[in-house]
């Protein structure tokens, strides 16, 4: 397992990683349209954003991207993890890595968590500090946790 910075080349994968782990696990939690909400935000424009900021790693696994993190300041903006690849230890070890990046310039990590991810924030330290609502087409409406987690 090696957490290495995203290169452009990577993006195709990067894209397929965060649309296989949306379409399988967010539909368990929320309606269909916000999984099919986050597909279209996770657009290849965006993964090369991303990847473009410096901030944007992904996690291998025998020479194979199994997930991705990114942050911005101290905001962890995403963290995926394929769903075959869920209780090995990959999303564990891909916050260590973004907090110890967030660490050298930051005390505090803060991060929205969707519902399935809130469990591994909490084992890992993160406490809710406040809770989001965004409110898509047709009166869905997409509910996260806000959380932070003092580093160091």
């Amino acid at each position: 397992m090696q957490y290495i910075p995203a290169s452009a080349d990577m993006a195709g994968d990067i894209r397929r990683v965060l649309h296989e782990t949306i379409s399988a696990v967010y539909p368990k939690y929320y309606p269909q349209a916000v999984a099919e909400f986050f597909c279209r935000h996770h657009s290849l424009a965006h993964v090369l954003e991303g990847i473009a900021s410096g901030n944007m790693g992904v996690l291998t696994v025998d020479g194979g991207i199994v997930g991705m993190g990114c942050y911005d300041g101290n905001h962890i903006t995403g963290l995926y993890v394929l769903p075959e690849h869920k209780n090995r230890g990959c999303g564990s070890f891909i916050l260590k890595c973004l907090e110890e990046r967030i660490a050298r310039t930051h005390d505090t990590a803060v991060l929205d968590a969707s519902l399935p991810a809130v469990f591994l924030y909490e084992r890992r330290g993160y406490k809710t500090t406040g809770h989001g609502l965004i409110e898509l087409e047709g009166g869905v409406k997409l509910v996260y946790e806000i959380m932070e987690k003092k580093l160091g």
